[in-house]
């Protein structure tokens, strides 16, 4: 396809600006914006945002740049409890049209994940270098290369003087690797488009759809003791080593992970089969100590039409209990409950829930009543409720309510549809 006029001379700009636009990301990269949890102190999220604000300040673009009001996004479905917004501002610019046309937004996140272990990094994470035509740094894909990417081109519209006759809007927010909170703050600000880009790293290709993702934790007991002692048979009280019970359900995830790449109808013209996989693991509290309980954390991607499927309500007893390595319904099994602390959601098209057909040792799912309620499981004979976010263009709330009977733990989960606006998704 031929270029117009402008649109060739837009390209050359934008070419012979390629040194400033390595530049401008590996100015980016040098600030520290790790992605944070609830308490965690500011980084360096304001001076980025401050820094960006006054490049797009000097082309001609209206700057709002805000602390969003913690206690108004409070309870909202993609903002952790206890999450405040001191030292994180969100930052819209906008180049005004000159009338008649649409708005095309441009967004992306400014926050990084973790760059541990930095021991393994062959040069320092957060002083970019460019080694055989490769710009490396942390963020440099994900992603401040696509904001200083959507920064430049920006610049190079206004320095050349195109008119358009719709707004431009760049919007850079905090809070997308870890919750979604940020995203939801720019929402709430009332930012609108008819369209919008989000300069994710995409190899080059147009996405126009990605998989959902699911984050959980199943938590398998076991019964402490000591290590260095003959224990004797848990029946009788012995020790319960919660790191091999755990294999159960790693054996679970691996099942369901062959399944989901062999099973008809689930392959996608844009996006890979489904998966999942164990990422995190925590386990123990003393080196000569059977440890008490083993945490694993698992991700979950997952298709569309997962997600909008209807809950699957085949739950085998005969499945449940090869699962446990039983021979029958009956058969007794090592005390305590495997709980499912489901973390947060990511379900960028449509609200679901894949995990509905994981079941770890012990673990069964029934309807439960939708309920308001936001708190994490802890120990006891009656464990609390735990909600899961969503980050979705139909978000979903993904609620799990434990109980316990006759030495089987059972896990109810809830969905309740909703709506929200798409802005940066998670990578």
């Amino acid at each position: 396809m031929a270029l117009s006029t402008d649109e060739g001379r837009i390209c050359d700009e934008i070419e012979q600006r390629a040194d400033q636009l390595v530049a401008l990301a590996s100015d980016l990269i040098a600030f520290d914006t790790t992605a944070r949890g609830a308490g965690d102190a500011p980084r360096a999220e304001a001076p980025l945002q401050e820094y960006l604000a006054e490049r797009l300040r000097a082309a001609g673009a209206e700057i709002d740049l805000w602390e969003p009001d913690a206690a108004r996004l409070a309870g909202m479905p993609l903002v952790p409890p206890g999450l405040d917004f001191a030292g994180r501002p969100q930052l819209v610019a906008r180049f005004p049209g000159t009338g008649g046309g649409r708005t095309l937004l441009f967004n992306g996140h400014i926050d990084v994940v973790s760059v541990e272990p930095r021991e393994r990094w062959t040069s320092d994470p957060f002083a970019a270098e460019v080694r055989d035509g490769k710009l490396y740094g942390r963020g440099a894909c994900d992603m401040k290369g696509g904001i200083a990417a959507m920064t430049l081109a920006a610049e190079t519209l206004a320095s050349l003087g195109v008119p358009l006759a719709g707004d431009l809007v760049l919007a850079t927010n905090t809070d997308e690797e870890s919750s979604g909170a940020g995203g939801t703050a720019i929402v709430e600000r009332g930012v609108r488009a008819d369209a919008g880009i989000v300069t994710e790293a995409t190899g080059f290709d147009v996405w126009v759809a990605c998989r959902g993702s699911e984050y959980a934790v199943v938590r398998v007991p076991g019964r402490p003791g000591h290590a260095e002692v003959r224990q004797p048979d848990w029946r009788a009280g012995g020790a319960v080593n919660a790191i091999e019970k755990a294999t159960v359900v790693i054996d679970a995830i691996r099942s369901l992970r062959g399944e989901w790449a062999a099973r008809d109808g689930l392959d996608h013209p844009y996006l890979s089969r489904p998966a999942l996989l164990p990422t995190m693991a925590a386990a123990g509290e003393w080196p000569v100590t059977y440890p008490a309980t083993c945490d694993l954390t698992i991700a979950v991607m997952y298709l569309p039409r997962q997600a909008d499927a209807t809950r699957d309500s085949r739950v085998g007893a005969s499945r449940r209990d090869d699962a446990r390595g039983n021979a029958g319904r009956g058969a007794p099994r090592p005390p305590g409950r495997t709980r499912l602390l489901v973390r947060r959601r990511h379900a960028h098209e449509a609200g679901g829930h894949p995990l509905d057909r994981l079941r770890p040792t012990g673990l069964r799912r029934r309807r439960a009543q939708p309920r308001a309620h936001g708190r994490r499981v802890r120990s006891g004979r009656r464990p609390r409720r735990v909600r899961a976010r969503a980050r979705s263009g139909s978000d979903a709330v993904l609620r799990s309510k434990l109980t316990h009977r006759k030495g089987c733990d059972q896990v109810a989960l809830q969905r309740r549809r909703g709506r929200e606006p798409l802005l940066a998704g998670p990578t």
